[in-house]
């Protein structure tokens, strides 16, 4: 892979092996089964490192996340195919273990050999959430789980293809610890699919191009993936700067659990410090190291986002993760939350780089994915389970106001829409809105959060189970923004509303047909001083709903009301 390449045809190729990447993802998202990979897009797929598992190309809808995490996981499969006499054309090895390939164990990872003359050219990659993967809690966001065993199967890397061979006692094995073996099959199936259509563009390309010239590309990518960074960080000023944030609870005692990251610059290196940390808690807002290190990338990623997506960005960055740390759990230790953790990273991260360099740097979001479920039995005695997760407010900037009602910055994975959560489960949707007032104030205001209240309709009722986040500690705003609004859940029972006694987490809710949920999301923090923000827009916020007149009066004076007479 040492070949000189030109830079046009370096171009092309770095376009069609990103085509590739892009195309096994729409083929998994028109193939699935469960909402959270067909309509959600939580999924990725790329091409890895022959010997080292490392990044090498992801399409441009994969989760950001999975970019790092899935060379742990590529290399995971490395190491168990040596002990296995090494890969053969049409193997292909499935897990879920997070120890050891990051993120939850409802993401299913599918890793496959692609042979070129006999010789390993790279491997390919498909990983997708799947609806539900056992455990105690359908759906498999366990708030109260404190080992991995009550969370979902655990699943180590094992070879369900061999030669191009279905195991059947592998496939068996999963579909048995399921409670939805049709959606679990499906995505399955649809996750081989992409496989077999990246091994398809991949002979393509070498076909057309040889395999020495694609390897020298992908090597080149690397490389200047690397030297863009260096660039970037050299733009910055030499210094260490400190940040801090908090979860609410584990899930399990009720006690707030700091995030502490210390940020230093020299010259052209970075170095990320997460002394301070909490320790491995005993309740699943757990991270495995692979997944911390994942979750760097995706923060630098946003902080320098003309990056491309390969392994070489991570050269010049140190990342010093204390042992037995919140962020370097050790297995069994419940990580099924740890989409809550990796936020307050991303968050905590931002708010040490806005110290540095504001500019380039948006105030936090709303922190949390609110991981709900609502399960049941229908009149037939079939199983439901409606799973999903919920959007909120984007942090300001110096460029503008936050979006409103956006996704989480860890993924590019979105909300199911409410015509086809709907057209699934026995549920209503009573409202779906912005809302009002929990934005962050700022000369740039944050987005808003949202409001969904979702009633029951089957006869037989259901349970609900909530894993969210930012109940206790709102969202911050940046270089003298205002914070976000908390998250709030309620749940309807016989005697009137409640809350979680942990505020953002709860399991087994009973609710009766007929009954409610209602979640408000928080708002993103806002951008610079409130009183700097241009009464035009002010009055235009209020007009819009975005902000009641108190409100607005409180964070910015009355000069808007001139506007609006």
């Amino acid at each position: 892979m040492s070949a000189a390449i030109d830079p046009i045809t370096l171009a092309v190729l770095a376009g069609r092996m990103e085509q590739i990447a892009d195309e096994m993802d729409a083929t998994l998202f028109r193939a699935a089964f469960n909402p959270i990979i067909a309509e959600a897009h939580d999924a990725s797929h790329g091409l890895y490192h022959a010997d080292t598992g490392e990044t090498l190309v992801q399409g441009k809808n994969g989760l950001p996340i999975f970019v790092g995490v899935m060379a742990f996981a590529v290399k995971a499969v490395i190491d168990k195919a040596a002990e296995q006499g090494g890969p053969q054309d049409g193997d292909v090895w499935i897990f879920n273990d997070a120890h050891i390939g990051g993120t939850h164990l409802s993401d299913m990872r599918l890793v496959r050999p692609y042979f070129r003359d006999g010789e390993l050219f790279c491997w390919l990659a498909s990983v997708g959430h799947w609806h539900d993967v056992g455990g105690a809690v359908p759906g498999n966001y366990n708030p109260s789980a404190t080992e991995v065993f009550q969370e979902a199967v655990v699943v180590p890397p094992v070879r369900l293809l061999k030669g191009g061979d279905v195991q059947t006692d592998i496939r068996d094995i999963l579909m048995r610890n399921t409670r939805l073996p049709l959606s679990a099959e499906g995505d399955l199936n649809g996750q081989l699919g992409a496989l077999d259509l990246g091994v398809k563009r991949l002979d393509a390309l070498l076909d057309e191009y040889g395999g020495e010239t694609v390897g020298a590309a992908l090597s080149t990518l690397s490389n200047r993936a690397e030297t863009l960074l260096r660039e970037e960080v050299g733009r910055l000023p030499d210094g260490r700067w400190e940040a801090q944030d908090f979860l609410d609870n584990d899930g399990i005692s009720d006690t707030a659990l700091p995030v502490k990251v210390a940020l230093e610059v020299h010259g052209d290196r970075l170095k990320l410090d997460f002394t301070g940390t909490a320790g491995q808690a005993a309740g699943p807002i757990n991270i495995a190291r692979p997944t911390a290190i994942a979750c760097v990338y995706v923060a630098i990623k946003h902080i320098f986002p003309t990056l491309p997506a390969n392994a070489g960005v991570m050269r010049p960055i140190e990342i010093e993760i204390p042992e037995d740390c919140l962020l370097s759990a050790e297995f069994p230790a419940p990580t099924g939350g740890y989409t809550e953790t990796i936020l307050r990273m991303i968050d905590v991260i931002f708010s040490a780089a806005a110290q540095a360099a504001p500019e380039r740097v948006v105030a936090n979001a709303y922190g949390t994915i609110n991981a709900l479920s609502i399960a049941g039995r229908r009149s037939d005695g079939s199983r439901w389970v409606m799973f999903s997760f919920y959007g909120g407010g984007h942090g300001a900037s110096n460029a503008g106001d936050g979006l409103n009602h956006g996704n989480a910055p860890i993924s590019m994975a979105t909300i199911p829409p409410v015509e086809i959560l709907e057209a699934a489960y026995p549920v209503v949707f009573r409202e779906w809105a912005l809302r009002p007032d929990s934005a962050g104030a700022g000369a740039h205001r944050g987005g808003l959060g949202a409001i969904y209240e979702i009633e029951v309709l089957e006869e037989n009722g259901a349970e609900a189970f909530f894993f969210g986040e930012r109940g206790r500690f709102p969202p911050k705003g940046i270089a003298g923004g205002g914070d976000g609004a908390l998250n709030r859940f309620d749940y309807e029972q016989a005697d009137g509303w409640q809350q979680p006694p942990l505020a953002s987490k709860m399991v087994g809710i009973r609710l009766d047909r007929g009954q409610r949920v209602r979640l408000q999301t928080p708002g993103g923090g806002g951008y610079g001083p409130a009183a700097e923000r241009d009464p035009a827009k002010v009055a235009r916020d209020v007009r819009l709903g975005y902000m009641t007149a108190d409100r607005a009066d409180q964070c910015h004076g009355t000069a808007w009301r001139e506007i609006e007479q």
